[in-house]
């Protein structure tokens, strides 16, 4: 037997032995992975190796491991392959910290694992073999364990309550990426929950559910506070618990919630505790024990919390506290409501002098510089003197650079002059957002006036919930103007008329938010006298689907005045989009585009379609033909193969595109609508029917199907209807594409 039959054969044994060890560990939970060569391109892995790296497009053999996961490359395992490969001994990790992915997508895991030689019958190195199991669920146990010791120290330290539920939510959504978090504290009578803690969830519904009441049927905390004890609604849309909350719930993307009551040790209620998920799931047994773990820790702090706030309450009991409650509120009404930042900062020199100084100013940091916003003082001269010029400036600079409260006093015998007036001090509090100061309150105290650490205290207060609604209002403006700016390139067009052709659509959106999401259609001219028109789909919904759908509506507008040919027009956006995937991953698109222009005997159509639901031809006599063109998904970093299709529309007859959504919605039953029905309703439309006419037809038995049921995914439908003859007669329609072929209509009974 030569050398080259004998390496062959041993390359054979070595492949067959980790085929036998890949068929062993193909359904275990353990991890197996052969990978060849230097470049370890990878040979066999089994399910568990696939589904912990990602699965979905990663599922794939016979390529380098690094093109399959280049973020292993940095982490240093690609290394660690080349070492074994190169020195043939084996390499074990023991609680491995591996990041799978990149972006938004990519994930924290731990493994246990072994790296070993893979040799032929001579001992030569053929590749590495991986053999592992994850750790990542006793690891986050761990860092689980961790986190609740370091929330007990806070305690012990006396840290703010408010830190300690804002440290403790995000340590669970750390642990648990797929949970948001929420801590409502009970009014001292336990018949409202207040806002405590929720970094994840969004401000709008934190103030909407701040002073839910406590009872049957408010949500999951309200009535997990009635009945003091734990509440879960694994499907917020159909729970009747939910009934009043469900459209707000919506609007934030919450699907479940599960609350805990924190209760006291005499069994007062404290408040509750809340895991919310963005879609329907019901709470295994290891979720019951985290939250009882941390209600009970949430109990703690708020009771250390109750107890310090009593002690401090009654050393401050004789400094008139109602007033300062008074002032407060009347602060936090004055600065609420529906105003923009500047209004607020003035409104914020308003309710400091002369409530808490004679003369108060407000300071903001734009472009590196200090610039005066507001100013309020007893007289116009004052007041003049105070915007025009800065006493305090460099205290107002330190206090930008520290975020510290600086205060001053002066001697009354030796006051400091300023423009005619004496000052006996001054106190400068930050404006603080997110941690960082952009602006200063400074408070100027005259002959007759002084302040104390109280005035110092309210001050800082007023500086705060003023700075909190400056914040909010700067970022209701920074998303109102972000909304306008995505909805007016986003609308969905109106149809234009063509010559010859009748055009109509059909659209519902599935869910609330932005008027247009992953389905999308359009309809626009070209140079030569011939109309374009697009229907697609893309795959998911929000903001990305949104700005995909305009990257691909808008690529097909501007690529359609150069190129004549649909298949290089369709392939141009497949390029767009495996461009801005380079970026992050933005799913896949499937669409159908074509050309169409008035001719002799009806329309001349020339088509694509690119992983779309087949189009259908619909003629006078009530016929449903289906155009079958071959051509991939768009955006999947494979080229789609595409190929053109050529039909004429007689007059009278309709090409009908449509979307998934529609032949894939589901009544209450769970029935779903399915293409025999979508067949029969075309059919069943008027006999000298219109493109308004079908349309209209579609939409009813969409609907009359839904039964009321919301929608699950975007429903489109664009019908295209070539015009009447010249005689007034419709004629019937007769497919010119060869690849259309008639389908007939089940009985749907």
């Amino acid at each position: 037997m030569s050398e080259l039959t004998l390496e062959t054969h041993d390359r054979q044994v070595a492949r067959g032995s980790d085929k036998d060890l890949s068929l062993l560990l193909g359904t275990s939970t353990a991890l197996f992975a052969s990978m060849t060569g230097p470049a370890h391109v990878l040979e066999a892995a089994n399910p568990a190796f696939f589904a912990a790296i990602g699965g979905g497009r990663r599922e794939r053999t016979g390529i380098p491991l690094v093109e399959l996961m280049p973020e292993l490359t940095a982490q240093g395992f690609i290394d660690l392959l080349d070492r074994v490969y190169r020195s043939g001994e084996r390499h074990v990790g023991r609680d491995a910290r591996v990041v799978i992915g990149d972006g938004e997508s990519a994930r924290e895991a731990y493994f246990d694992f072994t790296y070993e030689a893979r040799r032929d019958a001579d001992g030569d190195v053929l590749g590495v073999r991986m053999i592992g199991v994850e750790t990542t669920q006793v690891e986050h146990a761990r860092r689980l364990a961790a986190e609740q010791r370091a929330l007990l120290e806070q305690i012990a330290r006396e840290a703010p309550l408010p830190d300690v539920l804002d440290g403790m939510c995000r340590s669970i959504e750390e642990l648990s990426r797929e949970v948001l978090v929420s801590v409502l504290l009970a009014d001292e009578d336990g018949r409202h929950l207040r806002h405590g803690a929720a970094p994840s969830l969004p401000g709008f519904y934190n103030r909407a559910i701040d002073g839910i009441a406590t009872g049957e049927g408010v949500g999951s905390c309200g009535t997990a506070a009635h009945r003091r004890r734990h509440v879960a609604v694994s499907d917020i849309a159909t729970d009747p618990l939910w009934g009043d909350f469900r459209d707000l719930a919506a609007r934030a993307g919450l699907a479940a919630c599960w609350s805990t009551p924190i209760l006291a040790r005499d069994g007062r209620l404290l408040g509750t505790f809340a895991m919310y998920h963005r879609t329907p799931r019901a709470p295994q047994e290891a979720d019951l024990v985290l939250a009882r773990a941390f209600a009970d820790t949430a109990a703690l702090a708020v009771e250390r919390h109750k107890a310090e706030q009593a002690r401090r309450t009654a050393m401050a009991r004789e400094k008139a506290a109602r007033d300062d409650l008074a002032f407060l509120l009347a602060a936090s009404t004055a600065l609420s409501g529906r105003l923009d930042e500047a209004q607020i900062l003035q409104r914020l020199a308003t309710l400091a002098a002369p409530a808490l100084a004679p003369l108060a100013a407000v300071d903001v940091l734009e472009a590196g510089r200090l610039r005066r916003v507001a100013a309020m003082a007893p007289t116009d001269t004052a007041h003049g003197l105070l915007l025009a010029s800065a006493p305090a400036h460099d205290a107002v600079t330190r206090v930008l650079a520290s975020g510290a409260t600086e205060e001053a006093a002066f001697s009354p015998a030796d006051p400091c002059s300023w423009n005619g007036l004496d000052l006996t001090g001054y106190v400068c509090v930050p404006l603080v957002d997110r941690g960082k100061p952009f602006g200063a309150l400074t408070l100027l105290f005259t002959q007759g006036h002084s302040f104390d650490a109280h005035r110092v205290a309210l001050a800082g207060e007023l500086a705060r919930r003023a700075a909190s609604a400056a914040h909010s209002a700067r970022q209701y403006a920074q998303r109102a103007a972000l909304a306008r700016d995505l909805q007016a390139g986003l609308l969905l067009p109106d149809l234009p008329d063509i010559p010859g052709a009748q055009l109509a659509a059909f659209y519902h959106p599935a869910g609330e938010g932005l008027e247009i999401g992953g389905d999308f259609y359009d309809v626009f001219p070209r140079e030569d006298g011939s109309w374009a028109f697009i229907l697609g789909d893309v795959c998911g919904r929000g903001a990305k689907a949104a700005t995909t759908t305009a990257l691909v509506r808008h690529t097909a507008r501007t690529v359609a005045a150069l190129l004549d040919d649909p298949v290089d027009i369709v392939k141009a956006v497949d390029r767009a989009l495996h461009d801005r995937s380079d970026h992050g991953d933005n799913g896949f698109v499937t669409l159908v585009y074509g050309h169409l222009r008035p001719a002799a005997d009806g329309l001349a159509v020339q088509l694509v379609r690119a992983g779309h639901t087949p189009p259908l031809l619909l003629g006078d006599d009530r016929t449903v033909g289906m155009v079958e063109a071959r051509g991939g998904l768009l955006g999947v970093g494979i080229p789609p193969g595409l190929e053109a299709c050529r039909l004429t529309l007689p007059p009278g007859s309709s090409l009908v595109l449509y979307t998934d959504g529609i032949t894939e919605c589901r009544a209450v039953s769970g029935e779903q609508y399915g293409e025999p029905r979508l067949l029969k309703a075309l059919a069943e439309a008027p006999a000298r029917h219109t493109a308004a006419a079908i349309v209209r037809a579609l939409a009813e038995d969409v609907r009359h199907f839904a039964g009321g049921k919301d929608v699950e995914d975007d429903q489109a439908a664009l019908v295209i209807t070539s015009g009447a003859s010249s005689d007034g007669r419709v004629p019937g329609a007769e497919p010119a594409c060869r690849s259309a072929r008639e389908v007939s209509v089940p009985s749907l009974e």
